[in-house]
């Protein structure tokens, strides 16, 4: 019963310091925008969306605040051409490598994609997302990766350490 009370008294110190933080306002379409447009102060409104630039990486961001949904989409190439191959490799890397970001196919295309409901969408993460995103489109084809830390469990760290060992073998004929 000690553990217990050391908790209770744990959390009711820790409460102050928790309630100094204002929460964030809920994601609107407007402070998307107004986030966006300090990301890339050359965004344009499409619709119920943004086109932007992240490190010379073309992402649209759609909104649908009937349905409480955003999505960040980098258009990566035409998926008709997939192999089983890729689409295997692009499923791990939507388990442990990837993160919050995904691969995805609509409309035959393959897309990087972040997706998360409007209204509960923090600053940090929409900015993580983005970041995300564009990483898993320009590793698509080679690590597969959003960028950050792995999710454990996965196929990815094994796949990604297959080519360290190929170079390191071919460094020893040097």
């Amino acid at each position: 019963m000690a553990w217990l009370r050391t908790i209770a008294i744990a959390c009711v110190l820790a409460a102050p310091a928790l309630a100094q933080d204002p929460p964030e306002p809920p994601m609107t379409y407007e402070r998307l925008g107004r986030i966006l447009f300090a990301l890339d102060e050359n965004a344009q409104p499409v619709g119920r969306g943004f086109q932007l630039s992240v490190s010379g990486v073309p992402v649209l961001v759609v909104t649908d605040p009937a349905a409480d949904r955003m999505r960040a989409m980098v258009p990566l190439r035409p998926a008709e051409a997939l192999t089983a191959e890729d689409l295997m490799r692009m499923m791990q890397a939507n388990f442990d490598s990837a993160l919050d970001a995904r691969y995805a196919v609509a409309r035959g295309q393959l897309w990087a994609v972040f997706i998360h409901p409007l209204s509960q969408l923090q600053k940090d993460q929409l900015i993580s997302g983005l970041g995300q995103t564009v990483n898993i489109a320009r590793t698509y084809g080679t690590l597969y990766t959003g960028g950050a830390l792995q999710f454990g469990g996965g196929d990815s760290p094994g796949i990604q350490r297959q080519l360290i060992e190929e170079l390191l073998e071919k460094g020893e004929e040097i």
